[in-house]
């Protein structure tokens, strides 16, 4: 191999490098694990890799790794494939991005296998920049069989009342691409909630957006039967998450957590509540408990009892909403611009637009540097309230 055939591989020729014999020896020696690579793919993947370079878009060393998973000696198939895609709305950065990903589909039939698989999904709706950017973000979905995976799934998937759109985000997970029985197992645990009345939205809130659907049926309704011991009301939205909380977590799991909370004085009673009221809570880590009890008992002052009523702030993130806006109610409270039994989910839960709006700006002239305080330029201590 040629060093002007490395060049062009590479996608440029270092000026002067013919007339420089010094420059040419510092090219090769920047270039040498290159070169190894290119010698060792230029008989027999050399077409390949000139196509996924000059036609996909593919940089040197991806079409390099790419030739050791496909070869082909002509571009007739891969032509086809790629008109395909561009008369399905695949723009130049679609086809690299989906060839990067699945360079295989250049091998499959055009005609019998992708075209219909791309009829299908404008069938139901998608087409286009749209259709472009799912198969970018997951090519994989052109390699399931349309007549035992696409189809089928899809049906069931309607079945239960999923949106094509939320079917399309359920049938991209790597979970829906086997031929088993997922289907027979989700049915079974659907036929569970419906049987205590669980509202067929959150049914298909629940199949669209978390893997819980999914648990072995028997462990599934175990899980169920402690979810509604505990008292949570089956009609409402609560209902699931904290079925979720229980579907991700062991008994040994739970115990473990709730021992967290004792050590902060929460009695059994509160725990049940707080987790009837923010099932999450059995879902965080320990470390993460531990940093925002401390932060709220000890730097905010807040009664352990007063958070397991209203425990809203554990849930949420530490450093980007729960520091900053309460560093900023702090200083209204000792400034007596708030109630001082102001719950903490009045201002927790709140838009960062509406927050800005009613905690901040609206009281500025009071406290100049509050914006400051809230963005973390300036602490307690440089505004005069101590550490």
């Amino acid at each position: 191999m040629c060093i002007n055939f490395i060049c062009k591989r590479l996608g440029s020729i270092p000026k002067g490098w013919q007339a420089d014999s010094k420059a040419q020896l510092h090219f090769l020696r920047n270039t040498t694990p290159f070169i190894v690579r290119c010698f060792s793919t230029s008989n027999k993947h050399s077409f390949t890799v000139s196509y996924l370079v000059n036609s996909c878009g593919l940089s040197p060393e991806t079409a390099i790794s790419a030739s050791g998973k496909i070869h082909f000696e002509n571009p007739k198939n891969p032509d086809s494939v790629l008109a395909l895609l561009r008369n399905s709305g695949c723009t130049n950065t679609h086809i690299t991005k989906i060839v990067t990903k699945f360079p295989s589909l250049l091998l499959v039939n055009p005609e019998k296998t992708l075209l219909p698989k791309l009829e299908f999904f404008r069938s139901i709706g998608f087409s286009g920049a749209h259709l472009a950017s799912i198969l970018s973000s997951k090519p994989s979905i052109l390699s399931r069989s349309l007549e035992n995976n696409l189809i089928p799934k899809y049906n069931f998937l309607k079945s239960v009342h999923i949106s094509n759109e939320d079917a399309m985000k359920v049938l991209k997970r790597s979970c829906w691409s086997s031929s088993g029985n997922l289907e027979e197992t989700i049915a079974t645990n659907i036929a569970v909630l419906r049987e205590i009345g669980v509202p067929i939205s959150h049914i298909s809130f629940l199949v669209v957006r978390y893997h819980t659907i999914c648990q072995r049926s028997d462990k599934f309704s175990e899980n169920v039967k402690k979810v509604v011991e505990m008292g949570f009301n089956p009609l409402k939205f609560t209902f699931l998450n904290a079925l979720q909380a229980f579907c991700q977590t062991t008994e040994s799991t739970r115990q473990q957590k709730k021992e967290i909370y004792r050590r902060w004085g929460w009695s059994e009673d509160e725990i049940l509540l707080a987790f009837r009221t923010r099932p999450e809570c059995m879902r965080l880590s320990e470390k993460h408990v531990m940093k925002v009890l401390d932060f709220l008992v000890n730097k905010m002052g807040w009664q352990p009892a007063a958070v397991s009523r209203d425990p809203v702030a554990i849930c949420l993130n530490f450093e980007k909403r729960v520091v900053p806006r309460c560093s900023v109610v702090k200083v209204l409270l000792l400034k007596g611009l708030v109630k001082k039994d102001m719950r903490s989910s009045t201002f927790l839960k709140l838009t960062e637009r509406d927050f800005l709006d009613k905690y901040v700006i609206k009281h500025q002239d009071n406290v100049p540097q509050l914006l400051d305080l809230y963005q973390g330029k300036v602490s307690f201590a440089e505004l005069g309230f101590g550490s």
